[in-house]
Order: C-alpha cells, then structure tokens, then sequence
C-alpha cells in the first residue's frame, strides 16, 4: 500500500474541483474544460469518443440536460504517480433527453444509478487525459430500454 503524498492530495482536490463542477447544482461546463491541459482530452470509452478542446465539456453538458439532478458519489480514490483512479456512481432522474452516438433516449422518468470508473492523467496540475468507463449496460437496465434498445431510440 502507498503512502498517500502532498501531489496526490493536491490531484485529488483537482478531481474533486472536475467533479463538482460537472454536478447539476454546480455545473460550470468551461470552467470544467480550463481544468485539462492544453492537447488534453476526454474519452468516453463506453461510446468510443475522444473529446478534445472545448468539445471536452460536451458530455457534462448532455447529462445535465437529461438528469438535471445529476450527482456523482465518489466512492474511492486510488493513486500511482501521476494517475488518479476514481470508483464512483452516476445518479440522477432521466427526465429530459439522453443522447447518444447510436441516437437520442427521450426521458424516461426513471432512476440511474451507474456505477462508474474514472481514470485520470495529471500533469502540472492540470488533467491530461480523463478515461470514463461507465457500466452502460446497467444505466440502460435502469432506464428500462436495455432489452429493447433499438426501440427507444430516436433517429
């Protein structure tokens, strides 16, 4: 086990900072954005998109349009080096649309709670690269479209 160093605590306060301001009560897209790095991006792996530049604010901004109570409960966070891995859940009510590369989920009233791995590259106390795996399979469980996927999207 790693003793926990004056970097990790300052890593984890900037992940801290992008999470908060990623919340539905607290969202500041730009701000969120100013917190990478310059060349820095974000990939959603689930949907197997990089985000780059401004672009990197785009999936904050599509959550919050479809969980406007979106919150993130951060469970652990885990440190090497210059690495941040945080094991968390995505929560919030589906009430507006959620869209996605394969086409659009209108709301659905229901409940999410995702859990999720966030994988993050830090350097000179900005985030060089923030990997987002979420368990889809389950968000989509929850909404209850997963067994019936190609019917509740929109094109």
């Amino acid at each position: 086990m790693s003793v926990k160093t004056t970097e990790h605590d300052r890593n984890e306060q900037l992940i801290r900072r992008l999470y908060h301001l990623a919340e539905a009560d607290s969202k500041d897209t730009q701000q969120f954005v100013s917190l990478f790095a310059d060349g820095g991006y974000f990939y959603d792996v689930a949907a197997g998109k990089k985000y780059y530049g401004s672009d990197i604010g785009v999936t904050v901004d599509v959550y919050a349009a479809a969980f406007p109570d979106m919150h993130r409960q951060l469970d652990s966070f885990y440190f090497h080096d210059n690495v941040v891995i945080v094991e968390l859940s995505l929560n919030g009510t589906h009430k507006g649309d959620l869209v996605m590369p394969a086409g659009t989920i209108p709301a659905t009233g229901k409940q999410m709670h995702a859990p999720c791995c966030d994988v993050f590259h830090i350097e000179n106390g900005k985030v060089t690269s923030f990997h987002c795996y979420v368990a889809v399979p389950i968000l989509l469980g929850q909404l209850g479209v997963l067994m019936n996927l190609g019917a509740a999207l929109r094109h």
